[in-house]
């Protein structure tokens, strides 16, 4: 029997932090409720939904499968927030208010959820999963979807799946020669779009094992020192970590800062021939963070 705990927060020393999984407990972990104004939703997309439901029981049977989810609901033909047909959901969520407060002075940081999606999905081009964000004031929203403008002062990672449930951390990063070396060497194929992200690790894990049942996904963000390329990323599915990247420059301020999650997902990409085939669903729960350092 696997360790939730290990798989949500896979450090072992935190300080403090937050789960809405009723299974776990930990004394540096507050339980939170998986509602919005819980944990601190805000700039929600107003075409879509994330509504609260009981999720389908999974195939494989587990005493810890969450008992509520949000639901993202993905249309037939929907594809990228500002298609025709809308699709999949997104806002930014900063956590309960203590722990949204202890980020302002963060450098190191895990954030998780549990993603199941729905029997029989169909994986078409790719799509965008939920990952973290951050940068300096406002300028930490909005990073993606070929933002060109001051880059240097926000960063994005957002897991994504390809054809045949291959899956990549989906990067947006200060546009710097470090971070294209670094991010470039991550086996087993990454590729620069400077206009659209870059694709990390594309390979490094596949999907398919949350169709029909929970898997967990765990970020850690280390931000580097101003002025110095010792930032890090590194991604678990399922607490085995499957990307690790270090040497990297997530900003060039000490201003810049961990502001939460970008809690995002649809089909795209852009164009019809990214778009769901059919109508399609997911769920997402036990939304987890922890503050390293």
């Amino acid at each position: 029997m696997y360790d939730l705990l290990d798989h949500l927060v896979p450090i072992k020393d935190f300080d403090t932090g937050f789960t809405t999984c009723e299974h776990i407990n930990h004394p540096n972990l507050d339980r939170a409720e998986l509602a919005d104004k819980s944990l601190g939703v805000h700039k929600v997309f107003s075409k879509t939904t994330h509504s609260l439901v009981e999720p389908p029981a999974p195939a494989r049977s587990t005493e810890d499968a969450p008992r509520v989810a949000w639901e993202a609901v993905y249309p037939e033909g929907s594809v990228n927030p500002a298609g025709q047909i809308p699709g999949g959901f997104g806002f930014y969520l900063s956590g309960p208010p203590s722990f949204a407060k202890c980020l302002e002075s963060a450098t190191e940081a895990v954030f998780s959820y549990r993603m199941l999606l729905q029997d029989g999905w169909t994986w078409q081009k790719g799509g965008k999963l939920p990952g973290i964000f951050g940068g300096s004031g406002g300028l930490a929203y909005g990073c993606t979807g070929g933002r060109q403008d001051q880059r240097c002062q926000c960063f994005n990672l957002r897991p994504m799946w390809r054809p045949d449930s291959v899956g990549e951390l989906y990067a947006y990063l200060p546009l710097v020669p470090q971070n294209t070396k670094q991010l470039s060497a991550v086996p087993p194929r990454s590729i620069e779009n400077s206009d659209y992200g870059f694709s990390v690790g594309r390979g490094a894990f596949h999907l398919d094992r949350a169709v029909g049942n929970w898997v967990t996904i765990a970020f850690r963000i280390k931000l580097n020192d101003a002025g110095i390329d010792n930032g890090e990323l590194q991604l678990w599915l399922d607490g085995k970590s499957v990307i690790n990247v270090n040497k990297l420059v997530l900003r060039e301020s000490n201003e810049s800062k961990i502001k939460g999650m970008h809690f995002q997902t649809f089909f795209g990409g852009h164009g019809d021939d990214w778009a769901s085939p059919k109508d399609q669903q997911a769920w997402f729960s036990d939304v987890t963070a922890a503050v390293l350092r």
